[in-house]
C-alpha cells in the first residue's frame, strides 16, 4: 500500500515524499487507519519494521488538523532509553517539517541549559513531548507539568521498559493523564506482564501483530559449545585470528561486560563499554566514537540491541545466549544491515543450551557449531545432545543422526569403557560378599 491511499492531509504527504517515503511497511499498513479513527491499539512488532512512522504519522495528522490547545501538552511518547528517545525525536522533525506542530525531547544525562530548555516546552504545552520515564517523573515532580489535557499517549518499546523495572513511572504518569485519550503501546513481545499493562491502560484496543522475522540470510551464524570459565579466553582467542575493527559483544550482565571489555584492553585492544553504570553522557560519548570508528569493539548490555543504528558492523558475539529468541534476533541483526554481509557467533554454555534449542526451533534450522581449540579445552560435553540430534527432523523430513565428531570430548572426560569396568569390578565384589 503506498502512503497516497491512507486518510493522510497533505502537510504529512509532503513530508513523505520529501523524505522519499512511498510504500507502508505492513506495520504501517495495518496500523495507521485504526489510529486515524482515533481507536486505541497495541501492535507488536520488532525494531526496523517502520512503528515509529506508525505512531507518530496519524498522531501529527491530527495535530495538524487543529482543534486541540495550543497552550497545553497534547500527546506524551515514552521511550526505555535516551537514544531511542532521540531517534523518535529526529524522526518528529522530518515528519513535522511542513506543519505548525511542536515538541520536545525530553531525557536525562544532560547539562542543566537542556534542562531548563525541557522546562520551557512543558509549561508553555509542546504539542509533543517524547521522554523517558525517569526524567519525565524528576520534572512533574516540580511542579510545573500539567497532562490533564493530554490527547494521545505512546508507550514505546513497552517490554523493555518493563524490563528496566519502569512499571511503577510508567503508572505513576498515567494517573496525571484524562481518562478520555487515546493510548498506542508497540512493544517487540507480547509476554503476560505486557498483556496486563494493556489491560489496565488501554480500551478495547485493536491488535495488531507482525511476525518476529527471521535474520538476514547474508549473517552467517556460528555457535561454539562451551563451559563458562572457557568464554574469556575463547573471545581472546578470536581476537588474535580475526580482525576487530566493527565489533559488538552482548552479554547478560553489566559486571560481564566489564570483565570481558578490561580483558580484551590487555590485549591492547581499541574497547568501549555500555551498561547501566555509566552516566548519560558517557554513554554518549562511547557510542559517538564506535560510530566514528575510535572504538573497534563494543562490549554491550542490551542496552543497545534495539536501539543502535550503525550499518557496518562486522560481528556480533553473543557472550551470553539470550533468554528469548526476539531478543537474538535484535542482537544479530546489528550486522549485515543495508545489504552487507555479517558475521553472528554465539556462546553457549551447558546452562544455556536449552535457551539455545528454543532459539534454533524459532529460526527452523540449526547454527554450525564450531570447535572451541584443544588449547582451550575443547568444546564443552553437552548433555542430551545425541537425544537431541535424534530427534529432530530436517527439511527433507528425515530424522538427523547423531554426529560423533560434532562435540569433541574434554580432556577431564573419562574414557569409553570406564563405566563398563567399573560395573564388572562392582559385581565381582558382590559375588565375593555372597
Amino acid at each position: 500500500m503506498f502512503f497516497t491511499e491512507l486518510d493522510l492531509n497533505d502537510s504529512i504527504l509532503d513530508a513523505l515524499d520529501a523524505m522519499r517515503f512511498e510504500q507502508c511497511t505492513p506495520i504501517q499498513e495495518k496500523s495507521i487507519p485504526p489510529l486515524l479513527k482515533g481507536c486505541d491499539l497495541i501492535g507488536v512488532a520488532q525494531t526496523g519494521t517502520g512503528k515509529t512512522a506508525a505512531y507518530l504519522l496519524p498522531i501529527l495528522n491530527k495535530l495538524s488538523d487543529g482543534g486541540y490547545p495550543e497552550d497545553a501538552v497534547n500527546c506524551i511518547i515514552m521511550a526505555p532509553t535516551r537514544e531511542l528517545a532521540q531517534q523518535i525525536d529526529q524522526a518528529m522533525q522530518g515528519f513535522s517539517y511542513f506543519m505548525s506542530v511542536s515538541s520536545v525531547a525530553v531525557y536525562g544525562g544532560n547539562d542543566g541549559i537542556l534542562f531548563t530548555q525541557q522546562k520551557r516546552g512543558l509549561t508553555k504545552g509542546a504539542d509533543v513531548v517524547i521522554a523517558t520515564p525517569g526524567r519525565l517523573i524528576s520534572h512533574i515532580q516540580m511542579g510545573y507539568v500539567d497532562l490533564s489535557r493530554v490527547s494521545f499517549f505512546v508507550l514505546d518499546e513497552a517490554d523493555r521498559m518493563l524490563d528496566m523495572g519502569f512499571y511503577d513511572d510508567i503508572m505513576q504518569i498515567v494517573k496525571l493523564l484524562p481518562k478520555e485519550r487515546q493510548t498506542i503501546m508497540f512493544s517487540a513481545t507480547m509476554p503476560e506482564k505486557i498483556q496486563q499493562l494493556a489491560h489496565q491502560i488501554l480500551t478495547n484496543p485493536v491488535e495488531v501483530k507482525i511476525a518476529v522475522s527471521r535474520p538476514a540470510e547474508k549473517i552467517k551464524q556460528g555457535v561454539y559449545y562451551c563451559y563458562e570459565k572457557q568464554k574469556l579466553a575463547l573471545v581472546r582467542s578470536l581476537f588474535q585470528h580475526k580482525d576487530a575493527k566493527r565489533v559488538l559483544i552482548f552479554a547478560s550482565k553489566k559486571v560481564k561486560v566489564k570483565e570481558v571489555a578490561r580483558s580484551l584492553r590487555q590485549m591492547g585492544m581499541n574497547v568501549g563499554e555500555m551498561h547501566s553504570d555509566l552516566e548519560q553522557t558517557k554513554r554518549e560519548e562511547v557510542m559517538l566514537a564506535f560510530k566514528n570508528g575510535h572504538i573497534s569493539i563494543l562490549v554491550a548490555t542490551d542496552i543497545v540491541s534495539r536501539g543502535i543504528d550503525i550499518d557496518d558492523i562486522q560481528i556480533v558475539i553473543n557472550f551470553d545466549v539470550p533468554h528469548d529468541y526476539e531478543d537474538y534476533v535484535h542482537r544479530i541483526g546489528r550486522t549485515a544491515r543495508a545489504g552487507a554481509e555479517g558475521e553472528a557467533l554465539t556462546f553457549v554454555s551447558p546452562d544455556d543450551l536449552r535457551y539455545f534449542r528454543q532459539i534454533e526451533n524459532f529460526l527452523r534450522y540449526k547454527v554450525e557449531p564450531l570447535n572451541v581449540p584443544d588449547e582451550l579445552g575443547g568444546n564443552a560435553e553437552i548433555k542430551g545432545e545425541q537425544q537431541h540430534h535424534q530427534i529432530n527432523k530436517g527439511k527433507d523430513g528425515r530424522k538427523h543422526k547423531p554426529n560423533p565428531r560434532r562435540f569433541k570430548r574434554s580432556s577431564k572426560t573419562k574414557p569409553a569403557g570406564a563405566k563398563t569396568e567399573r560395573v564388572k569390578n562392582k559385581k565381582q565384589d558382590k559375588s565375593k560378599e555372597q
